[in-house]
C-alpha cells in the first residue's frame, strides 16, 4: 500500500531538509522525498499547514506497567505517545515489581511489541528493588534490552554504590540516569521553597536539594569517566553545574521537562495538585535558566517525565497528593511555544 503525504512542512535534521516537501511511503517505508510528487492510485494525506517530522523520542516516561495499570499501561501509554507524535519511549523502572530482573524486561518488551503503538525501551534499576543497597545485574539487563540504568523516582543515597554503578554501567556502554535529590534537604517539603509556599503555608523544598545531588553525581562521573545523564533538571544551579562540567570534558548530558520550562510555582496557587511534581515547579529565574540552557545546548533533550496517576490520588490535600503530571500528548506543542517566543 502506498501513501502520499503532500504539502507538509518537513523538518528532517538528518538529511538537512527544512521546507515544503511531498513524501511517498511504500509498504511502511519512506520511498521518496521530493518538492512535488504526483501519483495515481495512492492514498493522499494533505498536510497543508502541518509539520512533518521523524518520529519523536521521549527518553523519560513512566508507563506504570507492570503492577500499576490502574494509572496507565503499555497499551494506553504508547497510544498517548503516538497521539503526541512520539514513536519511541524509554520507560523508567519504578513499576511494581521494579524493572530489575529479566522476566520483567521480557514482559515489557513483548507486550510493547505485540500491543504497543510505539517502540518501548526499558530503563533498568540501578539497585535491586530501587532500595539503594546492592547493584542490579547490569550486564544481564543490558543484554536483555535495557538501554540505561536509573533509580528514577528516588535518588541513590550512597555515594559508594553510585560510584560502582557508574563503573559497572560503563563497561556495558550504558549511561546512568540520575534522579538528583538530597532527601535530607527535602524533608517533608511538597513544593518549591519560596514566597508561594510561605503564603500557602506549605513546606518548601530548597533548590540546594537538587543542586547538591547534581554536583555529587557530576563529580562521580568525572572520577569514573563514565556517562551521566541528569534527569528533569529544574533549577538554574543544576543547569550551570552541567554547563561547567561539559566545559571540563565530563561525559554529562541532561534533559528538561516541558512543565519546568513552561510553569512556575505560581501554578500551585489554589492548592492545585495537578501542579505537584518531583522536582517541583520552581521560580521564574529557574524557568528562564532552563530556557537559556535549551537555547545554548547545555540541555541536550526535552523529555516529559510523563507520570500519570489515578484521579483519586490527586483529588486529595496537596501535601499528600502524589507527584506527577502527564506530558506525552503536550510535549510538542509546548516545545513549539518556545519556538514562537524566539
Amino acid at each position: 500500500m502506498k501513501l502520499l503525504i503532500k504539502n507538509g512542512h518537513l523538518i528532517d535534521p538528518k538529511n538537512a531538509r527544512n521546507g515544503r516537501f511531498d513524501i511517498l511511503v511504500d509498504d511502511g517505508r519512506v520511498a521518496a522525498v521530493e518538492p512535488s510528487i504526483t501519483l495515481a492510485d495512492v492514498e493522499i494525506i494533505d498536510a497543508s499547514g502541518l509539520l512533518v517530522t521523524p518520529g519523536l523520542i521521549d527518553i523519560h516516561v513512566h508507563l506504570r506497567d507492570p503492577g500499576l495499570e490502574y494509572k496507565e499501561d503499555i497499551i494506553s501509554g504508547t497510544r498517548a505517545a503516538a497521539a503526541g507524535g512520539v514513536t519511541s519511549v524509554a520507560c523508567m523502572p519504578n513499576t511494581r515489581p521494579v524493572i530489575d530482573c529479566l522476566p520483567i524486561v521480557d514482559y515489557i518488551i513483548n507486550k510493547a511489541r505485540l500491543h504497543g503503538s510505539a517502540n518501548v525501551f526499558p530503563v533498568a534499576a540501578i539497585s535491586h528493588g530501587m532500595k539503594g543497597e546492592t547493584l542490579s545485574e547490569m550486564g544481564e539487563l543490558k543484554t536483555a534490552g535495557c538501554v540505561a540504568f536509573s533509580d528514577d523516582g528516588v535518588p541513590v543515597v550512597s555515594g559508594e554504590l553510585m560510584r560502582r554503578a557508574f563503573e559497572y554501567a560503563d563497561t556495558f556502554g550504558a549511561p546512568i540516569i540520575s534522579h538528583a535529590e538530597d532527601l535530607s534537604l527535602v524533608g517533608d517539603g511538597c513544593m518549591n521553597e519560596g514566597e508561594v509556599a510561605t503564603e500557602l503555608g506549605l513546606k518548601g523544598i530548597p533548590w540546594v536539594a537538587e543542586d547538591a545531588a547534581t554536583a555529587r553525581d557530576i563529580m562521580l562521573a568525572e572520577l569514573t569517566g563514565a556517562r551521566l545523564h541528569v534527569a528533569h533538571v529544574s533549577t538554574k544551579g543544576s543547569v550551570e553545574l552541567v554547563r561547567q562540567a561539559k566545559a571540563r570534558g565530563v561525559k554529562v548530558t541532561c534533559e528538561a521537562s516541558p512543565h519546568h520550562f513552561t510553569l512556575t510555582d505560581e501554578a500551585v496557587r489554589g492548592y492545585n495538585t495537578n501542579a505537584k511534581m518531583n522536582p517541583p515547579l520552581r521560580a521564574r529565574a529557574d524557568v528562564d535558566a532552563i530556557r537559556a540552557g535549551l537555547a545554548d545546548g547545555t540541555i541536550d533533550a526535552i523529555a516529559t517525565d510523563h507520570a500519570p496517576h489515578h484521579y483519586d490520588e490527586k483529588n486529595v490535600e496537596f501535601a499528600i497528593a502524589l507527584n506527577g503530571i502527564v506530558g506525552l500528548e503536550t510535549m510538542l506543542p509546548l516545545t513549539l511555544a518556545l519556538v514562537r517566543e524566539g
